[in-house]
């Protein structure tokens, strides 16, 4: 029964003595939700910034503000897109965007890191091809509107780093 549904611990809640604690367990999942998006829009926000120091974004996304040199364009201009994508689908699109997201991006950090010359006892080679295989199956395990929509702007957005190297020549 719960396997079949796309809410488990709610369900779970809802069908026991315990129905009365579904607010509760609705509140924890979009908090959770919530919390998860909030990391991630510091996160892109940083990558923003140093993109835009490489000049492969605008450069005003560059630009710092406050006491604690806060990256405000960037920041800013990654909440207006994870706001308008919120106002325009489901929060569960986004999430699984974000998901999709962040499995590529630690995909290719495990490639990267196989290819460096020295790896510690720690993270032997095998370790990062493992980490690769699984992010990947991970990532298209995915909702499909997530998935593709995720693969469409890491295309727009490899097209757009070919036509700004291209016209840096």
């Amino acid at each position: 029964m719960l396997a079949a549904t796309t809410a488990p611990l709610l369900d779970a809640v809802v069908n026991s003595q315990f129905a009365a604690g579904a607010p509760v367990v609705q509140a924890g999942a979009a908090a959770a939700c919530l919390g998860a998006l909030l990391a991630l829009i510091t996160g892109v926000g940083r990558t923003t910034l140093a993109m835009a120091r490489e000049r492969d974004l605008p450069a005003p996304l560059a630009r710092m503000g406050g006491k604690h040199t806060v990256p405000f364009v960037a920041e800013l201009a990654v909440a207006a897109v994870v706001i308008f994508l919120i106002l325009t689908t489901d929060v569960m699109t986004v999430v699984g965007f974000s998901s999709f997201g962040v499995l590529i991006y630690y995909a290719v950090t495990n490639a990267a890191a196989y290819t460096l010359e020295e790896h510690p006892a720690h993270g032997p080679r095998w370790l990062n091809v493992a980490g690769f295989i699984s992010c990947l199956l991970l990532a298209f395990t995915l909702p499909p509107a997530s998935v593709l929509g995720m693969a469409a702007v890491l295309a727009a957005g490899a097209a757009g780093r070919f036509v700004v190297l291209r016209l840096r020549r």
